[in-house]
This record gives C-alpha cells, sequence and structure tokens, in this order.
C-alpha cells in the first residue's frame, strides 16, 4: 500500500513538472523535478549539449565582464592572464569535484551537499552564503543601472546628463526597482524571465566585439577632458604603453573580481540534471566548454578595454565609454542591451537569494504571502542601497568576491570533497581538493585584507 501511494505521489509529482509555485519551493521542494516513475525524462524535457553549455555561461557571464579591464591594469597584460587561466582551470576542477560529490551522494543541489557534510549546520552555512554572494550580484547590477541608465536616457534625448532631475541616477535606480524590478521579483513562477536572461549571454558577447572595434575610437592617450581634446593636446606617449606586469595594493581586487565572474557552481547540479543522457564526463565536458569559451571572451574584453584607456580604465568598463564617446550610437546600444540584461536578471538572482533566506529563518513555518512579500522586499530594499551607498562597484566585486564567491567556487568544494569522499587522503584527489581549498583561503582572507587596508589607508 505504501508503495502504491509513493508511486502515486512521484507520477504527481512528475505531472506538475517543471512548473512549482514560489509556494511549493519555500516549503522545501526540490527546484528541480524528479524523474518520471519507471523511467528517464524525455529528449523534449532534457537540454542538449549546446543548449548546458549555453545555460552555463549565462550563469557564468554577468557583471564581472565589466571590471576585468581594471583587473588588467591593475596586474599587467601577462599577470591578468595567467591569473584568469589560473582561476578557471580550478573553477573547472571544483566543478568536477561537485560532479563527483552529486554521483557519491545523489543530490541536486548545493545546500543539500552541506547538509550531507556537516548536517543541518552545513547547509545553513551554504544558504546564508549563496543570499551574500546573490545579494552581492544583484547590488552589482543596480550599481550598473545607477551609473548608465541617465548617460542612456540623455543619449537618446540629445541632453545633457546633468540637466535635468530625471537623469538623476539614484532615483532612476529608485523607480526602476519598484516599477520592475519589485513586481517580478514578486512573482510565484518567473521560470519565463530565464527565456529572456539568455539574451544576456549575447549582450555580453557583443559588448566584447563593440570593445574590440572602438578600440581605435579613443585617442592614444584618452583625453581627460574636452579642453585638452578641443585644443588636440595630448599627454606623454608613456600613457599609451601597456604594462606586462603591474603589481601594486589595488591588485587585491583581482582574483576577487575574477572568482566572482567565474561563479557558476549554483547552476552546475541543476544543469547537470537537465542534460540530455547526463553523466559525469558529459557534464565535465559542458563546464569545461563554457568555462572555456567564458575565458576567452573575458580575456578578450579585458585586453582591449585596457588596450583603449590604459591607466585611466574605469572600474565599471562602460564609464569610460560613457566619458570620451557620449553619443556614440554603438555605443548606446551595448548601453541599452545591457541595461535590458539586467533589469531581467536581477528577479532571476533574487529568486534563489528568498529561497535561502526562507529555508534558514522560516523552514519550518508554512507558506505566507505576507512573509513572501516582506522577504521580498527586505532584499530588494538591502541590494538597493548598496547599489546607492556604495561608491565604486570594484568594492562589490572585492568583498563579494574575496569572501563568498571564493568560498563558493573553491572552498566548500575542497572542504565537502574532503569530508565525504572515501578515497585516501593521499589519492590525487583529494590532495587537489586540498590544495583548492588551501588556495581558497588564502587567497579569499588574504585579498579581503588589503581591500579593508586600503578602504582605510584611503
Amino acid at each position: 500500500m505504501e508503495t502504491e501511494e509513493a508511486a502515486r505521489v512521484g507520477s504527481l509529482n512528475w505531472e506538475r513538472g517543471w512548473y512549482l509555485s514560489a509556494q511549493e519551493l519555500e516549503e522545501g521542494a526540490p527546484l528541480l523535478s524528479p524523474e518520471p516513475p519507471g523511467g528517464r525524462r524525455t529528449l523534449n524535457q532534457a537540454s542538449s549539449f549546446g543548449f548546458s553549455v549555453l545555460n552555463l555561461m549565462n550563469a557564468i557571464m554577468g557583471s564581472g565582464i565589466l571590471g576585468l579591464a581594471y583587473a588588467m591594469a591593475k596586474t599587467g597584460i601577462i599577470g591578468f592572464s595567467v591569473l584568469l587561466l589560473i582561476v578557471a582551470v580550478l573553477a573547472a576542477y571544483s566543478v568536477f569535484l561537485l560532479l563527483s560529490l552529486c554521483i557519491h551522494t545523489a543530490v541536486t543541489s548545493y545546500e543539500d551537499l552541506g547538509l550531507f557534510a556537516f548536517g543541518l549546520p552545513g547547509k545553513v552555512l551554504v544558504a546564508c552564503t549563496i543570499v551574500v554572494q546573490n545579494i552581492g550580484a544583484m547590488s552589482s547590477y543596480l550599481f550598473i543601472v545607477k551609473s548608465e541608465l541617465p548617460g542612456a536616457i540623455a543619449g537618446l534625448l540629445n541632453r545633457d546628463p546633468s540637466s535635468a532631475w530625471y537623469l538623476d541616477g539614484q532615483l532612476l535606480l529608485l523607480i526602476t526597482s519598484i516599477c520592475i524590478i519589485f513586481p517580478l521579483a514578486l512573482l510565484p513562477k518567473i521560470g519565463f524571465l530565464g527565456y529572456t536572461s539568455s539574451l544576456s549571454f549575447f549582450f555580453m558577447v557583443y559588448f566584447a566585439l563593440v570593445i574590440v572595434i572602438k578600440k581605435w575610437s579613443v585617442p592614444c592617450p584618452p583625453m581627460q577632458n574636452f579642453v585638452a581634446e578641443y585644443f588636440q593636446v595630448s599627454n606623454s606617449t608613456e600613457d599609451c604603453k601597456p604594462a606586462l606586469f603591474n603589481f601594486s595594493k589595488e591588485s587585491a581586487y583581482v582574483i576577487p573580481i575574477m572568482a566572482f565572474s567565474f561563479l557558476c557552481h549554483t547552476s552546475v547540479l541543476p544543469i547537470y540534471c537537465e542534460l540530455q543522457s547526463p553523466s559525469k564526463s558529459r557534464m565535465q565536458k559542458v563546464a569545461n566548454t563554457g568555462i572555456g569559451l567564458s575565458f576567452l571572451v573575458y580575456l578578450l574584453s579585458a585586453l582591449f578595454g585596457y588596450l583603449t584607456f590604459y591607466d585611466r580604465v574605469d572600474s565599471e568598463l562602460l564609464q569610460g565609454y560613457s566619458k570620451y564617446l557620449p553619443h556614440d550610437t554603438v555605443i548606446m546600444t551595448v548601453k541599452i542591451g545591457i541595461l535590458l540584461a539586467v533589469l531581467l536578471t536581477v528577479p532571476l538572482i533574487h529568486f534563489p537569494a528568498r529561497k535561502a533566506v526562507m529555508m534558514v529563518f522560516f523552514s519550518h513555518l508554512p507558506f505566507s504571502v505576507t512573509r513572501h512579500i516582506f522577504v521580498t522586499l527586505a532584499l530588494n530594499a538591502t541590494v538597493v542601497l548598496l547599489a546607492v551607498y556604495v561608491p565604486d562597484i570594484k568594492h562589490l566585486f572585492g568583498v563579494v568576491g574575496s569572501t563568498t564567491s571564493t568560498c563558493l567556487l573553491f572552498v566548500y568544494p575542497g572542504l565537502f570533497y574532503l569530508k565525504l569522499s572515501m578515497e585516501d587522503f593521499i589519492s590525487r584527489q583529494k590532495l587537489g581538493a586540498c590544495a583548492l581549498l588551501v588556495f581558497g583561503l588564502l587567497v579569499g582572507l588574504l585579498s579581503l585584507v588589503l581591500i579593508i587596508y586600503d578602504w582605510v589607508k584611503q
């Protein structure tokens, strides 16, 4: 009888498919639907290899691409390239460890890996880390809205960005948050945004191509103001020589920015479960392909962004083009594309953050519409305040990247593997996991200390 009841419930769950409501999610239902009783998913319910790569790249590529040219300016071309390659390789290796743990434990979420490794405290720790990481990511997106939306509107209206009250960045951020982001984040089902948010990946590729093309549209060295441009006054050509290595106290932001830029690990297991003919080796190929292509796009955009502005590159790359090419049509299309991607992506990032908050604080309570609205409003208000009062996007990248990003990218995969794997400690994979754990701890702590020291010195 119990077996028949379990089969009936399993069949019902499968019929409900992928369309789980916010109430079901926040009452603890899995994000992914189970397999149909007695069979595997059909091909039209699974993702192809290529589509899985696009999904993973969409999870990888975000606002971090805007800070990588600044990171190259602080480390030099060779220094940056080596560090970016190291982070990309370690990201792929940590995905390998997560997939190994997924096979071992048969779970499909990062939080449940924490539960298997360290019980409820482990699950709560991972959930809290994801909340902080997502809040930082959403804040970085809203920072872009604050800094770029006034210029985009002014360009469309052919007006000076400082000439009207409705072109104030903070006011526009508040309006878009209330009128667009908050209503979308409240939706019980926001799966349809997943299709439109995939456009953000193509906007990022378009952004990289435009940076390459526009490298020859900005004078070298970049003019500091309109007077210098008007009188054709140039600074020393020494400003146009790229540095191969360039390390300073601001180099502490580099690894956190890179960690922030490659973080996709909370999406790896769900993508794995959606993959056609899922296997560890096939998903590893998806991860390697997605991370490799993202590495190339990142390197291309960082290199040509740096070779455009050199030491004058801004921590948010688009701001440089706003100064030197304020009315360029192509740059305007890039801004509008990225702003659209941001406005559609923030609610998607908001959704798992709210789910994690519900799991940590209210998992023992039944679903409540009032609580759903209150938590959504609280998260939205938090990210808006961070975007308004954080003066520079590099601070968001630095703090979030050196703490939660390094934990999710390096520390947790290594730690969970050491805890759950039954291999000998001197085995190759356990030694690799130990090295990944030590690297994440050292880099994260060192970067955070140097960033705090930089704030104090300022």
